[in-house]
């Protein structure tokens, strides 16, 4: 019933066609890789193989495809972990169809997504312990840079952070890639993980 009815809001969409359905990890692997979709949604509980490991799995095929991971909000522990493992996007399935489509057009333009109630969840649930040391390459970063970086990490998009600093848009952008260039990142999904293991942000901090 769930399929069916992301199948309905995405085919309304001109560009946009459902080329593949699964019921298991297992066999959303085999699809996938059979299919070469640009864009999968994945489900974290699924039969057979869960949705982090059949991410994991897509992830390290040659050229594989963008990620969104579909969850809810009493999946903390599975919502790092799918971070760490290189989704893409994280959707909340509560979500409008609308945030969805716009979910799937940003991740297929080869940006990364994420709902800011998800980011403030893994945070807050993950950011209790002691503080972990600062790794060097912290360092490299300009002050503004690491302003960006605080603020990307909490799930604000390039326009939430320029207005928050009083930036234009196109700066903000310049400022994401090189924060991702200096630190090594593929996106801002990294940026999320990595600010939170580094100590850069904690639960409660200032943003």
């Amino acid at each position: 019933m769930v399929r069916a009815g992301l199948r309905m809001v995405i085919e309304t969409e001109p560009d946009m066609a459902v080329v593949g359905e699964a019921g298991d990890g297992v066999e959303a692997v085999a699809l996938a890789r059979r299919l070469r979709p640009d864009v999968v949604l994945m489900d974290i509980a699924m039969p057979r193989q869960d949705g982090l490991a059949a991410t994991r799995a897509l992830l390290a095929t040659p050229s594989p495809p963008r990620i969104v991971m579909l969850t809810t909000f009493d999946t903390d522990e599975n919502l790092y972990n799918a971070l760490r493992a290189g989704a893409s996007g994280f959707l909340l399935k509560v979500s409008s169809p609308e945030h969805l489509i716009t979910a799937i057009r940003v991740v297929a333009s080869g940006e990364a997504l994420l709902d800011p109630a998800v980011t403030t969840r893994v945070i807050a649930a993950f950011a209790g312990g002691p503080g972990p040391q600062a790794p060097p390459e912290l360092a490299e970063l300009t002050t503004r840079e690491a302003d960006v970086l605080r603020l990307m990490a909490r799930g604000m998009s390039n326009g939430e952070i320029a207005a928050a600093l009083t930036l234009g848009e196109a700066t903000v952008k310049t400022h994401v890639a090189r924060v991702l260039m200096k630190l090594g990142l593929r996106d801002r999904v990294q940026a999320v993980v990595y600010a939170y293991e580094s100590g850069l942000i904690r639960a409660g901090g200032p943003h």
